[in-house]
């Protein structure tokens, strides 16, 4: 029986995540470009924030932003369709809803909106437009048929804080690190990193979304640009020549099988499921309440949600699963 997933009150954040079916490395560069402008269209017609994401070869991240729903005017309706419509059809989509303004159908006219307007602000609308859509792009430009995608997509609901943000951003973006494809994720276009020192603005809006000042003020890239890259320093990358952060593969292996716990920084150098596996993770009072609200999800003699990260030492952030299997693996060594 499929589980409800845990959906945010209000303003939410999550990582989600999805494979390529039986994780097939199908996604060159060229599809990984054709992945991430698509991304970026869903993006600006569903009023979701991406705040930064990795692209790989059979699979991909991205922490999505959620803002809570608000009206949305027939002109703004116009306008985010040609996101992901072609002129032809917003223009017929346009005239229809004029036509039933002017005629006082409102009832018709609301009922129209509502097509496209229920896709707006929703994670699972999101993620269905996404990858329905790259499937069909890429089923006819390599003359295939049938589901490109791997099951269901993962999400785990993270707390808006900054602490877990903080963190799930740059576990997604030391994906490339930890895969073995860059030593510095600057060096990835596929991410939302690569994207933000490339200049994109949209990658530095959400970037900046994630490193916003405790007090909730926003800074801009400029002040904020080098805390982050010292950020991911820290957390992953190893470089021995410049006696850089990181944690050696061989390090972990030996760690984990003699029972001890890696740190926060250590562990973002590995594949961390609590990331993908965990369903909800930030403090342990986020945790807590979100597991009230979705007590039925559970078994009946569980009494709290906020359970430690086994692997890894407390980092004052809380999943709702306790993995048993494989929590933390080793980087991949290359």
């Amino acid at each position: 029986m499929r589980v409800a997933r845990i959906i945010g009150e209000g303003e939410s954040f999550y990582h989600i995540l999805s494979r390529i079916v039986d994780r097939r490395l199908i996604l060159d560069d060229i599809e990984k470009e054709r992945f991430r402008r698509l991304m970026r269209a869903v993006e600006a017609f569903s009023g979701c924030q991406v705040l930064t994401w990795a692209g790989l070869s059979n699979h991909w991240h991205i922490c999505l932003r959620v803002p809570e729903p608000e009206p949305i005017t027939d002109k703004e309706l116009i306008r985010r369709l040609h996101f992901l419509y072609n002129g032809a059809a917003v223009e017929q989509i346009a005239a229809e809803l004029a036509d039933l303004r002017a005629n006082d159908q409102n009832v018709q006219a609301d009922a129209l909106k509502a097509r496209y307007t229920k896709r707006m602000y929703n994670l699972s609308e999101f993620v269905k437009t996404l990858k329905q859509r790259f499937t069909m792009s890429y089923n006819r430009r390599h003359n295939r048929q049938g589901t490109l995608w791997e099951s269901r997509f993962k999400s785990v609901l993270f707390e808006g804080s900054r602490r877990a943000l903080w963190t799930l951003a740059s576990y997604i973006d030391l994906n490339a690190v930890r895969a073995g494809i860059v030593t510095d994720p600057q060096d990835y276009r596929f991410c939302g990193y690569g994207e933000a020192i490339a200049g994109v603005k949209i990658a530095r809006e959400g970037l900046v979304r994630v490193m916003q000042s405790p007090n909730g003020k926003m800074a801009n890239w400029e002040c904020l640009v080098k805390h982050y890259r010292h950020f991911l320093y820290q957390r992953g990358i190893k470089d021995p020549e410049r006696n850089r952060g990181g944690i050696d593969a061989e390090r972990v292996k030996v760690v984990l099988a003699n029972g001890g716990q890696l740190s926060m920084r250590e562990a973002l150098n590995c594949r961390v499921r609590y990331f993908s596996d965990g369903m909800i993770l930030g403090s342990r009072v986020f945790v807590d309440e979100t597991f009230h609200r979705y007590r039925s999800n559970f078994g009946v003699k569980r009494q709290t949600g906020a359970r430690n990260m086994r692997s890894v030492r407390q980092n004052r952030l809380f999943a709702a699963r306790r993995l048993q299997h494989s929590p933390v693996t080793p980087p991949v060594v290359c």
